[in-house]
């Protein structure tokens, strides 16, 4: 062969000579590159391309294994897949939607004219399978919208039909796998052999997919039931069916017809009747509770539902009084450094529990007490005169994301407090096989807040994320079970809104760049929304927070 013949492959500082038209698959079980954890997909010169994807020229190339974000998305995307066929098969008249994450799987519903039970479960896990030990390719094609408009419709998959009708582009990537052909918005592995990995937990009335995760090695973790979680989940859903938007094909046409205003009005009033529910609690146990905690993870809205819960508390004609949970921070002198020379800023071992716990014991027995003011550019706490006694009618909120944590309030008898968490719990799907991650709307969120209101760019949120997520996997996801109420800051509307915000914000990265492949990916699922004024947005909304406007700046 001629030199033309072959081209230089980079893996890992290591110069690989192949055979040109080599796929990735090929190249790996030649080479022996096969890890402890399983591969499932790679960057092609920062593109992320499938195992099946042909090397024509010299590239660098960096494999995608199930350590990563983007490797669990793509098994995660292939059990779908199989797992549809297999409900599709077994019953076939049945419908199947893929909800949300929840218990470290991923909570589906399948919909037949008899109820969903045990056994029909095991049946669809055998399924599946069977399917995995045959090892069938998931052949990738490209359609015209036409004619992927007509494959769907031949499939029953008519909600897709529906979103069709607003992506941009003309033509459309397909997957046949055996007789069935789906679009799950994302690259796929080779064939199903690759997805022997998985558990079919029932969960009344649906399944969880357990699967790998990023944290567990490519092993399925254990089971960890979340039902006050998935109880929040189940409202949402209750309620998006009742005011009949339970995708995006059913919000752009609400936008169309000039139906936005109303449906802001109704996601907002509705958000308000649930806060309001929340201090009508709180008035209920009112002769004992004096201390509010409110915890969630990053861009869950925190700030602006605090303040809409003490003006609800008001008319109940308390005086809440807010304590910020920065100001126990230790003096930065005291705060130890981890194994690398660093201070964990996101732990709670920075924040003086001692002191904490001995002021608001005082203050809840109605002693005087001098709350301190930590000083960040000095890193000391300090005392200013902000001296506190609480009267009668006065409650204590304290927001902050060690806020459910018990350690926090060890001293505190549980009848003494009530623990709030809020987080954005997304309840629209794109389509019934394509969900929208909660995660990936705080990340929206997130990365137009502090365009507006911190000076940063998308690639400087884009960088902390990572770090941002393990605190919130170590900090405030283990404790949202031992909340006494969650809510769902997530608006239907909010994806629509976001969407002129953000869009410029993703722009400029071109394709060597780190981000590239995550800004790719949020810019492609924000393409199918039509765009929605922020005019009607009342100033004490959640997302005004995010957006600016918001009366509690």
């Amino acid at each position: 062969m001629s030199v033309k013949d072959f081209v230089n492959v980079t893996i890992e500082n290591k110069n690989y000579k192949a055979e040109k038209g080599i796929s990735i698959e090929e190249l790996i079980a030649i080479h022996g590159l096969t890890r402890s954890v399983q591969i499932v997909a790679a960057k092609v010169d920062n593109r992320i391309k499938e195992l099946t994807y042909r090397l024509d020229k010299d590239c660098k190339v960096e494999f995608i294994d199930l350590t990563s974000k983007d490797g669990i998305r793509v098994y995660i995307r292939g059990l779908t897949f199989i797992f549809i066929r297999a409900c599709k098969e077994l019953f076939p008249h049945c419908s199947v939607s893929i909800e949300h994450s929840i218990s470290k799987g991923l909570y589906c519903e399948v919909r037949c004219e008899a109820a969903l039970t045990p056994s029909k479960v095991r049946r669809i896990e055998n399924r599946m399978k069977e399917i995995v030990e045959k090892k069938e390719p998931f052949k990738r094609y490209a359609a015209s919208r036409e004619d992927a408009i007509e494959i769907f419709k031949e499939m029953g998959f008519l909600d897709k039909v529906e979103i069709l009708r607003y992506r941009p582009e003309d033509t459309i990537n397909i997957y046949r796998c055996g007789w069935m052909t789906d679009y799950l918005y994302g690259y796929m592995v080779p064939d199903t052999g690759y997805l022997r990995n998985f558990r079919l937990t029932f969960y009344l009335p649906g399944i969880i997919i357990r699967h790998p995760t990023t944290e567990s090695q490519g092993l399925i973790p254990e089971f960890e039931d979340s039902p006050n979680l998935y109880k929040v989940f189940r409202e949402a859903e209750k309620w998006s069916q009742s005011i009949q938007v339970e995708n995006v094909a059913d919000l752009n046409d609400k936008i169309e017809r000039g139906r936005s205003g109303d449906l802001i009005r109704i996601c907002e009033a509705h958000q308000e009747n649930q806060i309001a529910g929340i201090a009508d609690e709180i008035k209920t146990h009112s002769d004992s509770l004096k201390l509010i905690l409110i915890a969630g993870p990053s861009s869950s809205g925190k700030t602006t539902f605090a303040q809409r819960l003490r003006i609800q508390l008001m008319v109940h004609g308390f005086d809440p009084v807010p304590i910020s949970m920065d100001d126990y921070f230790l003096n930065r002198e005291d705060i130890h450094l981890d194994e690398n020379g660093e201070r964990d800023l996101e732990s709670i071992d920075i924040i003086d529990i001692d002191l904490f716990n001995e002021q608001m014991t005082a203050m809840i027995q109605g002693e005087e007490v001098e709350i301190p003011r930590y000083n960040f550019q000095k890193g000391k706490r300090e005392y200013i005169g902000n001296v506190v006694k609480l009267s009668k009618d006065q409650l204590i909120i304290v927001e902050g994301i060690h806020a459910l944590n018990e350690r926090l309030t060890a001293m505190i008898p549980q009848s003494n407090k009530y623990k709030i968490y809020i987080s954005a719990l997304t309840q629209l799907n794109i389509d019934n096989h394509n969900r929208i991650p909660t995660t990936d709307t705080r990340l929206i969120r997130r990365i137009v807040r502090d365009h507006q209101f911190r000076g940063a760019s998308a690639e400087e949120t884009l960088s902390m994320w990572p770090n941002v997520r393990r605190g919130e996997e170590k900090n405030i996801f283990p404790f949202q079970e031992q909340a006494d109420i969650m809510l769902n800051t997530a608006l239907i509307y909010e994806l629509a809104v976001l969407k002129p915000y953000i869009l410029p914000l993703l722009n400029g990265f071109n394709e060597d760049h780190v981000y590239f492949t995550e800004v790719n990916r949020l810019k492609k699922f924000m393409k199918y929304f039509i765009e929605l004024d922020s005019d009607d947005i009342p100033n004490n909304s959640i997302l005004r927070e995010f957006i600016g406007g918001s009366c509690f700046e």
